[in-house]
């Protein structure tokens, strides 16, 4: 199979090559602006003479769908400046004016016909400021970071935007506080720019300055702004004090102090946003609440990993970008892929502890970690220097029990401070990057037991491009330490992130007298992004690497990391056509391959896969792939017993989306696995559906199904018997089951109201019991032994196993069937009163009633028994925010 598929790509590749010899040189258009004499009435319309003072720049070209044509509407543009603003007055030709889309969104969803424009300030060629305006009068903004490869929606800059339709298409004017943005303070300025517009009913693109798609470049491709003369540098400061009243109404529990019915609170803080210099901005917070974010979805993982989740807090997200430091973040892809040095998530996450209690005393606990203080400086000097730190102090946390009205408080989290330190230079106009980080964590006294006192990791990463920035080596090394206690370093030793007491690892032992830890890890690759392009756009991508992470590698302090002691070797290659053909806008195909192996050298994985993606000319979208896996041993799955060879098999996917311009679209995904000799099958189905019945309400329901089933090798405990551990194992089959409703509604731009919904349910049942008796034989059933009907028994929620025969159980272990069941959902009126100013009305409920139980109830039975039950937890919020601006 290996040999077959290394030939299939071979047979792809060797015609590309040669097509791809040679290189396009376009030349760069240059805009001249002026200096605005007048006032400008921010209307949309641009009846101003002081727009006549410059020539409208245009002859756009199309990017999408037909790359190099002349677009299906011409689109011009003019530019001005003063001391304070940049401005932009767009005209968007269009014959049929009622064909227009102007679908309205909340900010930064980009909905319907729009104009953007994208500004290169420090003209680094890697960086940029993009401001997007919709017809509706929908505003988006986004930071542009490595060269167009990164687009982060979450910086809310201020700036003010009008749209006017009339018998000629329609016209947009914008003004662009010059705070907003970075610059050097060269008397002459010269900024890169590009302005890109969306023909909603075609979905058609078209850009001022062409970029080739195969240029594998976007910021560094941009035009070029002449004329700004004496621009003044601007020190942005912004202060946004907030108040808050929040109302908690629950199920009263009786004889439980803690649980009365109803709780209250108010709350202030403050976040400010300080220009350090005129590239360094200096952001904090002090005391923040983020009340009005979106609870994270449902999830319940039983192969022992820890569950990821996308950071949705404000003040961590703005600016994230020189903060990411991925240890591969590769186009091949893979699991690891997740693997940060910073995971702002472990920022105020839930308390570590738990207090010790007996029976009848009652916990109130802590939910999360409270937040005192964070602040964030983070820039671009004019040298081409890029600076990021962060540092965040949370609060100590107690429980309080209650014993008979007796009340102790029990430490559950120490105060703890969080550091992060990015650098990262420019060389040769971005052509080559150099960087490093640095973090840390300091804990006070408390929890020695399962905490590290310290914690520190950092790194060294570089970037290189040749040949018009189309090829590229890329790289990173790190390293971690941590100390604390023996207990918990020989905890750490032991997690299953580690697990040092694997008996086959002879590449690593538990030392229970160690008091500190370190670990390295890293990445190199090499890859093409772009090139000369053959017949229909066709251009051939690859990238292929070795990652590592060694056994001592430890990031969960404040990173993120699934698992240590591999070395992963990964591959991706594609093929694009980038232009119309046949029956396609456009499509590619992929082949990716994965091998991995130990610190002990020991081989551990190999996966084959092909997949296929494709956009027609009616907008349909289309995709499917096959991954084998020949070989697959893991580490983990025995939770610290030995590695386990687990069943070779194979996975099938399909997914088909209708026309997303069309008032009602759909998205159906079909994932299939199975493992050879019947000893593994998957199954998940998802469909979402998607309304827009006006231009202002937008709804979107989806449910997902999955079916999981192994026949044998699904881990469950590990007991002690006869000086030995034994490593409990069964057949298991999981149902999970999730809906999920949005609803978005805008009265205006600035006023929306949003509503998230999911209920959840998960069920894995255990049966077939047994050990592990050979785990790494060929033959699947060698390598265990299943309890005969003699051998156990159940009683009071746990199985009995009598191995020898005699009568008398020689161990036990609790019953691992479980139902979690859970409803989350939000209701936010958002408005945004002023610029920068935000008025929250919140209604959050959350449920995780105890259904643990309820195995025997049909899974959809149960959820709709459970889900929606009256002890659910309601939370009623007015949060108010005022931003002061200078």
């Amino acid at each position: 199979m290996k040999t077959n598929l290394l030939l299939i790509l071979a047979f792809f590749c060797i015609p590309v090559a040669k097509a791809h010899s040679g290189d396009t040189v376009l030349e760069k258009k240059k805009y001249f602006t002026k200096r605005a004499i007048g006032e400008i009435t921010l209307d949309g319309v641009l009846k101003e003479e002081a727009w006549n003072a410059v020539e409208w720049g245009g002859d756009f070209i199309q990017w999408l769908p037909d790359e190099g044509k002349p677009p299906s509407q011409p689109t011009s543009f003019k530019i001005l400046y003063d001391d304070k603003y940049l401005y932009v007055g767009y005209r968007c030709h269009d014959v049929s004016p009622d064909s227009i889309v102007r679908r309205m969104g909340r900010r930064d969803v980009f909905p319907g016909d729009w104009i953007e424009i994208n500004i290169d300030s420090y003209h680094d060629q890697r960086t940029a400021f993009s401001f997007t305006l919709s017809v509706s009068g929908v505003r988006s903004d986004e930071f542009v970071s490595e060269n167009g490869n990164n687009w982060d929606a979450n910086w809310n800059p201020i700036w003010f935007a009008k749209t006017h339709i009339d018998e000629k298409g329609w016209t947009g004017e914008v003004k662009i506080p010059l705070s907003q943005i970075r610059y050097g303070n060269e008397v002459d300025k010269v900024w890169g720019f590009q302005v890109t517009r969306r023909l909603f009913r075609k979905e058609e693109r078209s850009t001022w300055q062409y970029i080739p798609q195969n240029s594998g470049v976007w910021v560094s491709g941009f035009g070029e702004l002449h004329g700004l003369k004496d621009i003044p540098m601007h020190r942005q400061v912004e202060l946004a004090p907030y108040v808050i009243a929040q109302v908690d109404k629950y199920q009263k529990e009786e004889g439980n102090p803690f649980a009365e019915g109803l709780d209250g609170k108010i709350a202030a803080g403050i976040d400010g946003k300080v220009a350090v210099t005129n590239d360094l901005i200096l952001d904090f917070t002090i005391n923040p609440d983020f009340g009005q974010v979106e609870a994270d979805p449902s999830q319940v993982r039983i192969d022992g990993f820890q569950n990821f989740f996308e950071e949705r807090r404000p003040f961590f997200i703005e600016s994230r970008n020189i903060f990411n430091y991925q240890l591969t973040g590769s186009e091949a892809g893979g699991e690891y892929d997740s693997d940060l040095l910073f995971y702002s998530r472990r920022i105020g996450s839930s308390p570590h502890g738990y207090p010790a209690t007996s029976n009848g005393e009652y916990v109130k606990m802590p939910l999360n970690t409270s937040i005192l203080g964070a602040a964030k400086f983070s820039g671009k000097t004019k040298k081409g220097v890029s600076i990021g730190i962060l540092e965040s102090v949370t609060e100590r946390e107690m429980a309080t029990v209650d014993n008979n009205g007796q009340k102790r408080e029990e430490l559950v989290e120490p105060l703890t401070n969080y550091f992060v330190a990015r650098l990262q230079k420019d060389i040769k106009a971005g052509n080559t990057v150099l960087g490093g980080i640095f973090t840390a964590v300091n804990r006070e006294e408390g929890l020695s037991d399962i905490l590290h006192r310290n914690a520190y990791s950092g790194g060294f990463d570089f970037l290189h491009f040749w040949k018009k920035r189309t090829w590229y080596l890329r790289g990173n090394v790190v390293f971690s330490h941590v100390n604390g206690t023996e207990e918990a370093i020989l905890n750490t030793q032991r997690s299953f992130e580690h697990l040092f007491q694997r008996p086959n690892a002879k590449e690593v032992e538990v030392d229970a007298n160690r008091t500190s830890l370190n670990g390295m890890g890293g990445t190199f690759r090499i890859g093409k992004i772009g090139g000369k392009s053959g017949r229909h756009g066709r251009i051939f991508k690859f990238e292929s690497g070795v990652t590592v992470r060694s056994p001592g590698l430890e990031l969960n302090d404040i990173g993120f990391l699934l698992t240590s002691n591999e070395i992963n070797h990964f591959t991706w290659a594609g093929l694009q056509w980038q232009k119309p053909f046949s029956i396609f806008r456009n499509a590619r195909i992929n082949y990716n391959h994965w091998f991995r192996w130990d610190y002990g050298g020991q081989f551990l994985y190999d996966a084959f896969n092909f997949n296929a993606h494709a956009t027609y000319k009616n907008n349909w979208q289309t995709g499917m792939g096959t991954t084998v896996n020949p070989y697959d041993i893991s580490n983990n799955a025995l939770r610290g017993g030995s590695s386990l060879r687990r069943p070779a098999g194979m996975g099938q996917w399909l997914y088909v989306t209708s026309d997303s311009r069309k008032k009602f679209y759909a998205n159906l995904n079909l994932n299939f696995f199975w493992g050879f000799d019947n000893t593994i099958t998957g199954n998940n189905y998802s469909l979402s559906l998607v309304f827009q019945p006006t231009n202002a309400l937008n709804i979107n329901l989806s449910a997902s199904y999955s079916d999981y089933w192994r026949r044998q090798d699904q881990f469950v405990n590990n007991v002690d018997y006869n000086n030995m551990v034994r490593t409990i194992v069964s057949e298991v089959n999981q149902e999970t089951l999730r809906f999920v409703g949005r609803l978005n509604y805008n009265i205006t731009p600035d006023l929306t109201l949003q509503y998230y919904g999911q209920p959840y349910i998960t069920r894995p049942l255990y049966t077939n019991f047994g050990y592990v008796s050979v785990p790494l034989a060929k033959k699947y059933d060698d390598r265990f032994y299943v309890f005969t009907p003699n051998q156990i028994s159940f009683n009071n929620d746990e199985y009995f196993v009598d191995e020898t025969g005699d009568g008398n159980p020689d161990y036990s272990f609790s019953n691992p069937d479980f139902n979690f069941v859970q409803f989350r959902s939000n209701f936010v009126v958002r408005w945004e009163y002023r610029a920068g100013s935000e008025l929250y009305l919140v209604w959050s409920q959350g449920n995780t009633p105890d259904a643990f139980g309820d195995v025997d109830t049909p899974i959809t039975q149960s959820l709709l028994d459970n889900a929606f039950a009256e002890q659910a937890r309601n939370i009623f919020l007015i949060k108010l925010t005022y931003r002061f601006l200078k």
